[in-house]
Parts: structure tokens; C-alpha cells; sequence
């Protein structure tokens, strides 16, 4: 007989999985919830999960669903590529296709290698770095999430925050210690960094516009100085934009802010919604890498058709400047009806309301934040058949499927959460 209850997956999930869930954060114990929702469908703006009911989904997969979930051109793709075959282990002409679009869309890019994962991308480009200069260490930013790889869990933000463990657990205290943490949007801190460890700093890591303690904008300078701070040393700057690729604007917060880094790392919409990273830089630096170079990286999905027809069929028409007009408008009107409520932080189609008055510049600020209050905000929305990041510490991510009608349902349901 089918399981198909949430208390009856539940139990035997936790019989066969770790916790539970296969990525911590799903658990939703952050939000006060004992079981956590298990979805069977997704269409457009919505999801249904398994006990039946249905959610307006401001999620949408932590981001990548940038059509919505189910999006009709982005299945024919896939389902015409799996009839060619699932994988090859081999090169294919679609991923030279999805490698072209991503150069032509991302200023700081001539070269890019396709992954699996943001995760993966993360630590090859960080490998990379470190070959190229001949250095060890890298400075990061507390509350900046850039995966799970050895030494870039420090003071992590996302799902690491969420739950309130330590950040690095199993990884060894000589690869966490060439992992350099700085507070976020201090230009002073970088500074006094790099005076400290300049000459051994492979690379700074950095989101731009951070996603991984709610949304955070850099402030203004910021970007500018870590580019300048690298010049001078000779370091690397590499710009995590796994989440604002493709997100704040067509050529990822880059093209937004102006500042170009060395390298970049990109997922989520990257690969449509499929299993997809990349990494990506100038031509020089990124043949560094395996075969024309000597800095092994492989993997054997890597490129794979069904994410690579995913990628395409979504990159392609984000081509169109329109898309993102329409995004601004959708994400602005969401933006301030909900501002009367919290401090609403938004860049593009991403935001985040954080359950606190003040500004919210970098980890410290997003922590003060009453994460039960959101907890319980979470807990009423669901019942209001409204689906947001069950962690104060994640973004709402509009998708050109939400409309009109689910940003007056949303904050219709939000103004009687906080009327109670």
C-alpha cells in the first residue's frame, strides 16, 4: 500500500533517512514544526502537498524556478532530451550550447565549466584560486553560505544558521583555519585582513548580494573595496552568485553593481530547476584547469542533458529585458505591501521580511531578528495556504508565475497575522 499521509511519511523517513530530510533546513524545526510538509506537485505559482492542500509557493525551490514550478517549455525540453538518453559521460552540443549562453550573459566570463551542484562550483572555483596564486587561504564573510565543502562552512549562514550548530564540525582544524571571516559589508574588517594576510590570501568569497542571512545588500563601496583590496594584493575576487545568477538581473548582481570579479560561481537557475552549477572566469585562469592545465576538477554527471535542456530552455528566454521589468514590478508591489510589518529587504525578485525594525546590514543584525516571531508567521501562513522559507535567515523568491493575485493573498494573510 502507497504511503501517502505526511504522518505516515514522516515516520518512516526518519526510519531511513538521517533526521529525516536529505538537506537539514527541510526539517523545519526552526519554524516550530514537528513534521515538515512533504510536496507531491507544483504548478505555476502553487504546490500541493501529499495530505492535498495547496500553497501560493514564494520558495519556488529556494529559487530556481524563476517560470514556476511545471513550467510547460522547460518539461518539453527535458522530456525531449530523455528520450535521447539520461546521460552519456561524454560531451554533448547542448552543454557547449548552455556554456555560450552563460559567457554571453555574464560580463566576467569567457570560459565556464559546467558542475552538478553550487556546492561543487564553489570548490572548484576555490581551487582554482588557490592554485593560480599559489596561496592557501580564503577570506569569507559571516552569513554567507557558499556549501558544504571542507573549510567554507565558518560561520556560515543558511541552513547552518537555521539550526544553530556549529559551522564545522568533521572538517579538520587545519582547513578551517586557512578559512578567514570577516562581517559582511565592513570594508574596514576585509581591510584589516588583508594587511594581516594579504600575501597568503588566494581569493575573497563573497556573495554580493548576500541570501543566506535573508537578503542583504552590500552597501554602497563595498563590492568596490573588495576589488580593490584583491588588486593591490593579488588575490582573487570570486563572487558566489548561485542564487542572484540569472535572479537580480540577467547577468547576475555583476551586471547590477558593476564589479566584475575573477571568477563566478552559479547555480539554481542556472540549470532550470535540475542539478546544475557552474563556474566560470576569464580564459587564462580557467584553463588552469584539467586537461589544458594541471588543476583537476571531474565529475562524471557533469553537463548531464536533462539539466543542460533545463538550462537552455530557461536561459534563453531570460534573453528578453522585459522579463525582469515585470519581475521588478511584481517583487516592488510584494515589497511594500509587506513592509508595514517587519523591515522588508529586497534586490530584484528576491527579499526577505526580517521580524525587526532596524536595517539589516550583515549577520549580527540578521541574528537580533525574532526568528520565533517568524516561526510563528511561518506556522500561520501555511494554515493560509501560503508557503514561504521556513527560516528567518532565507529569501521570498517571485517568479514571473506569481500575479496579482497571489501578492494580495499573501499580504492579505500577513496583515491578519500581525492584527491578531
Amino acid at each position: 500500500m502507497a504511503v501517502t499521509t505526511t504522518s505516515e511519511l514522516w515516520r518512516r523517513a526518519t526510519e531511513v533517512i538521517p533526521g529525516g530530510v536529505n538537506s537539514p533546513i527541510r526539517a523545519m524545526r526552526a519554524v516550530g514544526l514537528d513534521e515538515p510538509v512533504f510536496m507531491r506537485r507544483g504548478s505555476g505559482a502553487y504546490i500541493e502537498d501529499v495530505d492535498g492542500r495547496g500553497y501560493v509557493d514564494w520558495l519556488m525551490s529556494w529559487g530556481p524556478l524563476i517560470f514556476g514550478h511545471a513550467d510547460p517549455e522547460t518539461v518539453a525540453a527535458v522530456v525531449d532530451a530523455a528520450r535521447d538518453g539520461t546521460t552519456f559521460g561524454a560531451p554533448t552540443e547542448a552543454e557547449v550550447e548552455l556554456a555560450a549562453e552563460i559567457v554571453a550573459a555574464v560580463p566576467s566570463i569567457e570560459q565556464v565549466r559546467l558542475v552538478s551542484s553550487g556546492t561543487e562550483a564553489a570548490m572548484g572555483a576555490v581551487r582554482l584560486a588557490r592554485a593560480a596564486t599559489g596561496r592557501d587561504r580564503v577570506l569569507k564573510f559571516a552569513g554567507c553560505y557558499h556549501g558544504h565543502a571542507d573549510g567554507l562552512l565558518a560561520a556560515a549562514g543558511s541552513g547552518v544558521a537555521t539550526l544553530g550548530i556549529p559551522s564545522t564540525p568533521g572538517v579538520p582544524a587545519a582547513t578551517a583555519a586557512d578559512t578567514i571571516v570577516c562581517p559582511y559589508n565592513d570594508e574596514g574588517a576585509a581591510a584589516d585582513a588583508f594587511a594581516r594576510y594579504g600575501e597568503g590570501l588566494a581569493c575573497v568569497l563573497v556573495e554580493p548580494v548576500a541570501g543566506n542571512m535573508g537578503v542583504v545588500p552590500p552597501e554602497p563601496g563595498f563590492l568596490e573595496a573588495l576589488r580593490s583590496l584583491c588588486d593591490s594584493a593579488g588575490s582573487l575576487l570570486v563572487f558566489d552568485e548561485v542564487i542572484t545568477g540569472f535572479r537580480v538581473a540577467r547577468g547576475g548582481a555583476q551586471e547590477l553593481y558593476g564589479v566584475s570579479p575573477d571568477l563566478t560561481v552559479l547555480g539554481k537557475i542556472v540549470g532550470g530547476g535540475l542539478p546544475l552549477g557552474a563556474f566560470g572566469g576569464r580564459t587564462g585562469l580557467m584553463e588552469q584547469l584539467a586537461p589544458t592545465g594541471d588543476v583537476y576538477q571531474a565529475g562524471t554527471l557533469s553537463g548531464n542533458p536533462l539539466a543542460t535542456a533545463a538550462g537552455l530552455s530557461v536561459l534563453r528566454r531570460l534573453g528578453d529585458a522585459d522579463l525582469y521589468d515585470g519581475l521588478e514590478r511584481l517583487a516592488a508591489r510584494l515589497e511594500t505591501g509587506l513592509a508595514p510589518f517587519g523591515r522588508v529587504q529586497r534586490v530584484g525578485s528576491m527579499l526577505t521580511l526580517f521580524m525587526g525594525s532596524g536595517p539589516v546590514t550583515d549577520f549580527t543584525h540578521a541574528h537580533a531578528c525574532d526568528a520565533d516571531r517568524y516561526g510563528a508567521l511561518f506556522r500561520f501562513l501555511l494554515a493560509e495556504g501560503i508557503y514561504i522559507a521556513p527560516s528567518q535567515y532565507e529569501a521570498m523568491f517571485v517568479s514571473l508565475a506569481h500575479g496579482e493575485e497571489e501578492i494580495d493573498r499573501t499580504i492579505e494573510a500577513a496583515g491578519r497575522f500581525f492584527e491578531r
